[in-house]
């Protein structure tokens, strides 16, 4: 077998680190309507409990839902591996007969079968990149979808309280950038700052479109400061609300920007130079 394509990551995981992007996947049309429900946790850290989580989610919304969790170190495979037994055992919170799996295998996403997944999920993965390898790894995991299906790319806190991703379709190319906060605590948006994926965390400064829009969210953030009183959640519905108006294209709806969401075309923040 051929070595995996990739660099390791730091390995960094933890319980509900990525509720958020689990709630995005599971009311995704690439899931929804997809042939196979397949799903991949790429580089899913040194535990897999990431794996164990989506797949739960996921199976609330479609019985026949799948996850393939894939690590380039063998050691990491193996730990997840023995997790599992521990799930099958009944001797986790996690239905024994969990829809999960793990392997070795990198950005060329080596599956059973020549299976294409619905949707494979990279977080944190390219941080130890260089911006300009970020186009030719979104192109060979992508390479790997089916033909609707999405690669969900982006970047977390170690609790999960602040992230951003970039949804790139099968074909390679962004398609829309999301923020998405816990509203509770929140003291500023522009703490996404910090966690922006690789290709554009260097290019938050003026004259970017990046910084236009976060530059624009924390100024409708102050201005909805009356609503405080009210909750973070009805002052980022306000913020968010706003941005619209001024003719940002902001996508979704109310429903999901209460969950702390902003999402907008890749044409909103791609990098000018």
């Amino acid at each position: 077998m051929a070595s995996p394509v990739g660099q390791p990551t730091r390995g960094t995981t933890g319980t509900n680190r990525l509720r958020r992007n689990d709630r995005w996947i599971t009311a995704s049309d690439a899931f929804l309507k997809a042939g196979d429900p397949l799903v991949v946790d790429l580089g899913y850290g040194a535990s897999g409990v990431t794996a164990f989580e989506l797949a739960q989610r996921l199976r609330q919304k479609r019985a026949d839902a799948e996850v393939i969790g894939l690590e380039l170190d063998p050691a990491r495979v193996q730990t997840a591996r023995a997790q599992l037994e521990d799930v099958r055992a009944g001797r986790t919170a996690f239905a024994a007969d969990l829809p999960v799996s793990f392997g070795r295998g990198g950005f060329e996403v080596p599956l059973p079968g020549g299976r294409r997944p619905a949707v494979i999920r990279a977080m944190n993965v390219l941080r130890q990149y260089d911006e300009g390898d970020v186009a030719d790894a979104w192109n060979r995991v992508a390479s790997r979808l089916a033909p609707e299906g999405m690669l969900f790319e982006g970047t977390c806190d170690e609790i999960g309280r602040v992230t951003s991703w970039i949804h790139v379709a099968s074909d390679g190319l962004p398609v829309s950038f999301t923020i998405s906060l816990r509203l509770a605590g929140l003291e500023r948006p522009g703490v996404v700052a910090e966690r922006l994926p690789k290709a554009l965390i260097h290019r938050n400064v003026p004259g970017e479109r990046i910084h236009d829009l976060l530059t624009a969210l924390e100024g409708e953030w102050d201005r909805a400061a009356s609503l405080s009183a009210f909750g973070p959640v009805q002052r980022w519905l306000a913020a968010v609300s706003a941005l619209k108006a001024q003719g940002v294209a902001v996508q979704g709806d109310r429903r999901r920007w209460r969950l702390g969401e902003l999402t907008v075309p890749w044409s909103a923040v791609a990098p000018r130079r």
